[in-house]
């Protein structure tokens, strides 16, 4: 559906991801503080602060929203391999770029980690994370895992 290999919404979502683990939030609970206009900043300037370090820029979006620490701590709960936040970002983006056309890519943002399916790719104690993308599609589709 929309343009594959979206390099604004991956980053998007691995920043979204590296902010959950550093905070220990859901990442629903990430998109709620950071809210529409800045997720949509991002976004469109993926590209500049990609050119910094995540950390940096994770920094500074989690003081500019007053984000608080959370007890959501699904890397300590990881009894397997923990994949990276990258990795994680590439499967939210897979998802959405699947699921959405271009000019919905930020609603789709938004709606993939307010559904269920953010909890099942946030246990990395299952194998779901790492399916083929198009079953994690179908799977989001059909509001459950096949």
């Amino acid at each position: 559906m929309g343009t594959k290999n979206n390099s604004k919404l991956f980053y998007t979502c691995s920043l979204i991801e590296f902010i959950g683990r550093k905070i220990k939030r859901t990442r629903r609970e990430v998109v709620d503080f950071l809210g529409n206009d800045v997720l949509e900043r991002i976004y469109e300037y993926s590209d500049i602060f990609h050119c910094e370090p995540i950390e940096k820029v994770a920094a500074e979006f989690i003081e500019e929203v007053h984000m608080t620490e959370g007890v959501f701590n699904n890397v300590a709960d990881c009894r397997y391999h923990i994949p990276d936040y990258w990795t994680i970002g590439e499967v939210y983006e897979r998802l959405i770029e699947d699921c959405y056309p271009d000019e919905m890519i930020l609603e789709g943002l938004w709606e993939v980690y307010h559904s269920w399916i953010d909890e099942s790719i946030s246990d990395y104690n299952t194998d779901f994370y790492y399916q083929p993308r198009d079953y994690i599609a179908a799977c989001y589709v059909r509001g459950e895992i096949l």
